[in-house]
């Protein structure tokens, strides 16, 4: 068997391909921080993968990164993060981010659905943007039945969508807090999609407000596993009440992902014995490399033509729920934190 049949038969082109991607998109990364390497990796990933990448050599490689390297990076976001984060940001501000996340995803879910997204796509908007971007749609995809193309749809507006709010966001927290640290980090914390974006977003203003934001949005995180364990029951509810020729047939009970039941573990493991720094910034690097090249592979696989075919379909959906995050929040805000 000769290179050229060994390449081809495995997934070793596809993993590279998005790896190149992902060191590219960091490197430019650092002379356009406004958009992010995770940004940049999935556009240079549609870019490519609708062009010169779109090859069946490339097709295993692809999926693996796309699926499994997103998987790790979720198990190792836990190490990021402990439950001491809900006592320091205070009974308002946890009150704030759950108040945020369900008006969220109410609001997410009606208006997908009143657009004519189907309920898997729908649910994985509402989850992406309530949560954290990518991981969560990630978590949330298996749960739900999701398919591959629509993950890949969603995680793509979901991110277009979370960059636009990105370099917006942190102007408009500035014009209506001024000085009030709280009040703007809560704007960023509770509404931007990606710990990345919120990191980036709160940058353009001071180092106090990418810590406090950092405290909300790593609440957020936390209530991951309940947004996944809500979501499963949701789906199997909607698909028990459409599927009545089954209905005698018992079903097989999911369970939760395991990279989410890692999370869980890892997350606990932090907050009882607290991971050492060492620790959880290799966690942390890792964590960002596995999610950057998964969206240079979810870029590859998406379907450019197709998506463009619901333009107009998907902007509105993006720009409805990036306007009901930001003014749900800004009122929230008025009404819990400041003071």
């Amino acid at each position: 068997m000769n290179i050229r049949s060994i390449t081809k038969n495995s997934f070793v082109s596809g993993v590279v391909l998005a790896f190149l991607i992902a060191l590219i998109s960091k490197g430019l990364a650092i002379f356009l921080p406004q958009l992010g390497g995770a940004t940049i990796a999935i556009l240079l990933g549609i870019v490519l993968g609708n062009s010169i990448g779109h090859q069946d050599r490339f097709d295993r490689g692809t999926k693996f990164a796309e699926s499994k390297l997103l998987e790790i990076s979720v198990v190792l976001l836990g190490a990021t993060v402990t439950f001491q984060t809900v006592a320091e940001m205070g009974v308002k501000g946890a009150v704030f981010i759950v108040l945020l996340m369900t008006g969220t995803i109410m609001f997410t879910y009606i208006v997908g659905k009143a657009l004519g997204f189907n309920q898997s796509m729908a649910l994985m908007m509402a989850g992406g943007n309530a949560v954290c971007g990518s991981s969560a749609i990630a978590s949330i995809a298996p749960v739900i039945g999701a398919k591959d193309e629509e993950k890949g749809q969603i995680i793509t507006l979901v991110n277009l969508l979370g960059t636009v709010m990105m370099l917006t966001l942190p102007f408009i927290g500035l014009a209506l807090f001024g000085d009030g640290l709280i009040a703007k980090s809560a704007l960023l914390g509770g509404t931007l999609q990606s710990v990345g974006q919120v990191v980036a977003g709160a940058s353009l203003l001071n180092e106090e407000v990418v810590q406090f934001a950092m405290l909300f949005k790593i609440l957020r995180i936390l209530l991951l596993v309940v947004v996944v364990f809500v979501f499963e029951k949701w789906a199997s509810r909607s698909s028990r009440s459409l599927d009545t020729t089954a209905a005698a047939q018992p079903k097989k009970k999911k369970s939760l992902p395991w990279y989410v039941t890692g999370f869980l573990i890892v997350c606990i493991i932090n907050s009882v014995f607290h991971i050492p720094t060492l620790v959880s910034e290799s966690a942390h690097f890792v964590s960002g490399w596995c999610e950057v090249t998964a969206l240079a592979a979810i870029g590859l696989r998406l379907n450019l033509k197709k998506f463009l075919k619901e333009g107009p379909k998907f902007m509105i959906y993006g720009l409805s729920v990036g306007a009901f995050q930001t003014i749900g929040a800004v009122l929230l805000i008025f009404l819990l934190l400041k003071g």
